[in-house]
């Protein structure tokens, strides 16, 4: 089984929180060679032989991939179809900006052959949007999710900023309820973090940027649990909510471990042959221009796994989901129990790892704590 997953390192304007490979610098030329660039890689990654086909998945991810045109997005799909073929129900998803779209943009995607929209909203207040440096409105957000609707999109999810400075456990509360009342189908809720060589970094720094405290920020994980579990969202991994058979294939296809072909700058890729490897472009436009003008892939490899590290990856990855980790799926592929090699990590976890009906699963309070608890299994 093999995902396609495209990086489009664009965007409007680059938030001062991202620390994703992007830039605000481009034009409609520049976007046209970069489609053009897409396209070789696609058919140098099929030339190949190394990657599977047909597609169970495909993901526009970036950056702020709704700066494509329609038209440009469906050459991309038509290629990656001719090339690798789909499977039924293939899913397609769009990463997009509510300041980005119009209805005929929107209907154009579907057209396409676009079936999934992941709309990063942030947040349903303006102020808030402000000063995470979003350039659209919560007025456009709501426009953008009725316009989503009407141009066929019956799979829509939004992305959710909480643990933001100043806001409370009340301030969430209604904002969740603002979420809610747009009735989407899949949520992704991060904390704010600070990465560093960012904007928000140096504003820390300087002592202008004060997120929430642990205690404050447990409080709001837990809110959003909560809340969304009683309007009926699963809580499939720790950052992720979906109605049910909402959940998003591509990034199960992540925390399962399973292959992922990646084209474009700053994109990541997964190769699941022997104990697996993992593959970048590296995050540099002029290179990337570069390597694909002597007819060389650019995809590069990151990392080579041996058993041991296979072993530590599935469940940094399987642990940080709802369905866990499968006793007779880890044996089989590794030819010993979780329970037998990892006996004194398990034991250090406490009560929050769980074993049920054959699958391990850390419970609530233990995704809050995960980096803490993951760090002996690693």
């Amino acid at each position: 089984m093999t995902s396609l997953y495209l990086h489009i390192p664009f965007c409007a304007r680059k938030c001062p929180y991202c620390d994703f490979f992007s830039t605000d610098r481009h034009s409609p030329a520049l976007l046209a060679e970069y489609v053009e660039r897409l396209l070789q890689q696609l058919n140098l990654a099929a030339a190949s032989g190394m990657w599977e086909g047909p597609l169970t998945t495909v993901f526009f991810g970036g950056g702020t991939p709704s700066l494509l045109t329609p038209a440009q997005v469906g050459r991309i799909l038509q290629a990656a179809a001719a090339r690798f073929g789909f499977v039924a129900g293939c899913e397609i998803s769009l990463e997009a900006n509510p300041g980005t779209l119009s209805p005929q943009s929107l209907a154009g995607y579907r057209a396409a052959g676009v079936n999934r929209l992941s709309l990063g909203a942030q947040s349903l207040d303006d102020q808030a949007l402000a000063q995470l440096g979003r350039i659209h409105s919560t007025a456009e957000i709501r426009q953008a999710v009725a316009w989503s609707r009407a141009a066929g999109f019956d799979n829509l999810g939004l992305d959710l900023i909480y643990a933001r400075p100043g806001q409370s456990p009340a301030d969430l509360e209604r904002e969740i309820a603002a979420f809610l009342a747009l009735e989407p189908d899949h949520l992704s809720c991060y904390g704010l973090s600070v990465e560093e060589e960012t904007p928000y970094h140096d504003l820390q720094r300087r002592g202008g940027l004060a997120l929430p405290d642990e205690q404050s920020y447990a409080r709001q994980f837990t809110l959003l649990h909560d809340d969304l579990d009683a309007a009926g969202f699963h809580h499939y991994e720790i950052s992720n909510y979906a109605r049910p058979g909402r959940e998003c294939r591509h990034n199960l296809g992540y925390w399962r471990r399973q292959g992922c072909l990646a084209l474009g700058a700053g994109a990541h890729a997964f190769d699941p042959a022997g104990w697996g490897r993992r593959l970048t472009v590296p995050g540099d436009l002029a290179a990337y221009g570069q390597v694909l003008g002597t007819g060389r892939d650019p995809l590069v490899e990151l990392e080579r796994f041996d058993r041991a590290g296979a072993m530590a990856e599935t469940l940094y990855l399987g642990l940080r989901t709802a369905e866990g980790i499968d006793d007779r799926d880890f044996a089989a592929r590794f030819g010993t129990s979780l329970a037998t090699h990892f006996a004194t990590a398990i034991a250090r976890t406490g009560s929050h790892l769980r074993h049920e009906a054959g699958r391990w699963t850390f419970d609530l309070s233990g995704w809050l704590i995960f980096d803490h608890l993951i760090l002996p299994f690693l």
